[in-house]
């Protein structure tokens, strides 16, 4: 765990001067790059990717908040960022600096109006484990174990003004436009709003263990009412250990491969029949037990799936629909992908890119059993990023769709991500789940 912090920047002008003070130090580490290549003939971009994420990280991980949860949005799609950059802001995922105690304590006295001690038979000083938006402590209560999830100060209230801080840093990593992207941030400044809200997480969390509660090899926390509040969530404590530190030891073929058929079914079954969709899959959210079965913490982040864009986005999901030019262009335009001023010219450009694109990452869909443990695949997607970001043409017209698939391609760029670091083969055909749907 890192060192803890005994404060956050909670006010507008304090978090905006970290902002520019961390500008300040990107700007010394291009003046420090271009100095050396100066003198050495050339620009070492890897020690310049290395030390600008280094310094962005720390940063944002003291800011917390919704500038730390970008950080962890962006590292989930290894295409976005240079390899330092998602290397460096995975840790927002699993071990970002936690809060003292002191800090901690004061959450409780203004939420609850009384210390941990008094509402709890036990509870663990230091965290167990923090994130971007808050941290989770051990605690014991008439012999129950239970989680108790603490929010960062100032957290609900930061995350507007953070994202139009953080905004020329993601524009600058992601090389797009502002214009363009503005209906994805007002998707993701949504969903963080929600995410801070524990009352909503409450209620989420209850109604989605319910409804999931007989999808096979899965199981959830209890959740407590009586012992959470604005900005503290209380939920029993999940026995296992997070699938991130299961997959680092060896482990059979023949667990890998159910703990991943367990996931995918997991998300089918939310996506095809509940159309709403746990929309966090990074690793620190899933817990494996002793029976080698799933665990899934964390409903802050659910994302609710309009019948229009479910009903186009897996029709292209399938080859042969790719193969139709005449309704790829029908889905393309009902999707946003097409826009009614472009130009012929942009038409095909943009057609063929997300036509390729998009066969590529529905290969899963249609070849029935898959091995995500293909390192080529997992190449080629690499590869396709690649090429669109360099592609002067590509990178102009990318910024492109409904919104809706700003958390769609999050949840399954995250979902194929966990599948490739299990190593699993799993049957990827959906026809049950699709017609228990209809």
């Amino acid at each position: 765990m890192s060192k803890e912090l005994d404060r956050i920047p909670v006010g507008k002008v304090k978090r905006a001067s970290k902002f520019v003070t961390t500008g300040a130090k990107v700007g010394a580490n291009y003046v420090k790059a271009y100095s050396k290549a100066a003198i050495n003939g050339k620009l070492d971009k890897d020690e310049l990717d290395s030390d600008n994420a280094r310094d962005i990280y720390n940063s944002l991980s003291e800011l917390k908040g919704s500038a730390l949860k970008m950080a962890q949005l962006l590292s989930m799609d290894q295409n976005v960022l240079p390899k330092a950059y998602s290397d460096k802001f995975a840790m927002a995922q699993y071990s970002a600096p936690p809060l003292s105690y002191p800090l901690v304590r004061r959450t409780f006295s203004s939420n609850l109006g009384k210390e941990p001690n008094e509402v709890f038979d036990t509870f663990g000083k230091s965290a167990s484990n923090a994130a971007s938006m808050g941290q989770v402590h051990k605690a014991e209560l008439n012999g129950v174990k239970l989680a108790v999830k603490v929010q960062y100060p100032g957290v609900a209230d930061s995350i507007k003004s953070d994202l139009k801080l953080a905004k020329p840093f993601a524009l600058k990593l992601m090389n797009v436009k502002g214009k363009e992207v503005e209906p994805y941030l007002k998707e993701v400044e949504g969903k963080l709003l929600e995410e801070a809200d524990y009352g909503l997480e409450l209620k989420q969390s209850m109604e989605f263990a319910e409804k999931c509660k007989d999808v096979e090899g899965v199981f959830f926390p209890s959740y407590y009412p009586e012992l959470s509040a604005p900005q503290i969530l209380t939920m029993s404590w999940l026995e296992g250990e997070p699938i991130g530190a299961w997959m680092k030891r060896e482990q059979t073929q023949k667990d890998r491969n159910r703990l991943g058929q367990i996931l995918w079914n997991f998300y089918m079954f939310q996506m095809h029949q509940l159309r709403m969709m746990h929309a966090d899959p990074h690793p620190g959210n899933f817990i494996i037990n002793e029976d080698c079965d799933l665990g899934v913490i964390d409903f802050g982040c659910i994302k609710y799936i309009p019948d229009d864009f479910y009903k186009a986005y897996f029709e292209l999901a399938s080859y042969d629909v790719l193969d139709n030019p005449r309704r790829v262009d029908e889905l393309f335009k009902e999707l946003e992908i097409i826009r009614p001023s472009d130009p012929e010219k942009d038409v095909k450009i943009v057609t063929d890119m997300f036509t390729g694109l998009i066969r590529l990452l529905s290969r899963p869909f249609n070849e029935g059993e898959f091995d995500f443990s293909d390192e080529a695949y997992f190449t080629e997607i690499y590869l396709k990023g690649e090429e669109i970001s360099k592609d002067p043409e590509m990178n102009r017209l990318q910024a492109r769709g409904s919104r809706h698939f700003i958390y769609f391609n999050r949840t399954f760029f995250g979902l194929y991500n966990i599948l490739h670091s299990l190593k699993a083969k799993v049957d990827c055909s959906t026809t049950e789940f699709v017609e228990l749907s209809k």
